[in-house]
């Protein structure tokens, strides 16, 4: 992303020092989840001190995933919402343009990332968010390793995708594929997210950029209601696709880091 975009982004919202956090969730065709996952945050937020947003975004779903997103919307004055149309050449934009347009949205200077589809825990941010406070990290990413809850297509999809970024790129985070993250504000305008497929590379673009990145163990549900958007061919070519994208990027993301810190 040039400087010039860079900057557009940086003024289109006014960042309040009030918010803890907004947390930016994408929600494609998820009418049967988006309930329960406004429970599930209000549960989990509900006796701690913060002051937070919400900031959920609806790509093009066909089913009621927006009327149950307004519905949510007026009974809970933490949550935003917003509708982006699809694209002109598929019936939908992608999760990267979703969070990236989520991310332009949100007032604080800190972003929670997280899926729609509850298998994300919530209870998690808390000691999230206190980490990225506490350390000199800029970005704090989830690791479901240990309690992966996904079927064993899937966990081997994610195995061999990790053996694949480690080769191709040097990449050591464990769970890149998992969308609970806590992050500087600063740092998700700066990553490549009007790029399809990259929010399968958000850590790797971050300590691209120079970002200290932590990873710490994170709770994960099976999926219990809707249907999973990646299966393995979608999942399997486009990160393909996206390794050659990102290892031709890393010079634009290097010459970024430069000028970001010179």
């Amino acid at each position: 992303m040039d400087e010039m975009i860079t900057e557009e982004l940086r003024d289109s919202v006014s960042v309040s020092s009030q918010l803890d956090f907004s947390i930016v969730s994408s929600a494609r065709n998820e009418q049967e989840n988006i309930r329960g996952m406004v429970r599930d945050i209000e549960s989990a937020l509900k006796d701690e001190d913060f002051d937070f947003e919400m900031i959920l975004i609806d790509d093009a779903s066909t089913d009621q995933t927006a009327s149950v997103m307004k519905e949510q919307e007026a009974l809970n004055s933490w949550l935003r919402c917003d509708f982006i149309s699809p694209c002109s050449t598929r019936d939908r934009n992608g999760q990267s343009a979703a969070f990236y347009h989520g991310i332009r949205l949100s007032r604080s200077s800190v972003i929670v990332l997280m899926d729609a589809d509850r298998q994300n825990d919530p209870r998690d941010i808390p000691e999230m968010f206190q980490i990225l406070k506490d350390t000199r990290a800029q970005m704090v990413q989830g690791d479901r390793t240990a309690h992966r809850e996904d079927n064993y297509v899937r966990r081997m999809t994610s195995v061999v995708g990790r053996i694949s970024r480690r080769v191709f790129l040097g990449d050591t985070i464990r769970d890149t594929g998992c969308s609970l993250r806590v992050f500087e504000r600063e740092l998700g305008l700066l990553l490549p997210l009007e790029i399809s497929g990259m929010h399968r590379f958000i850590p790797f673009c971050a300590r691209a950029l120079g970002f200290n990145v932590v990873e710490v163990p994170v709770r994960h549900h099976p999926r219990i209601a809707g249907k999973p958007k990646y299966g393995v061919f979608n999942r399997f070519f486009p990160g393909i696709l996206g390794l050659v994208q990102v290892r031709r990027m890393r010079r634009h993301l290097r010459n970024a880091k430069e000028s970001r810190v010179g």
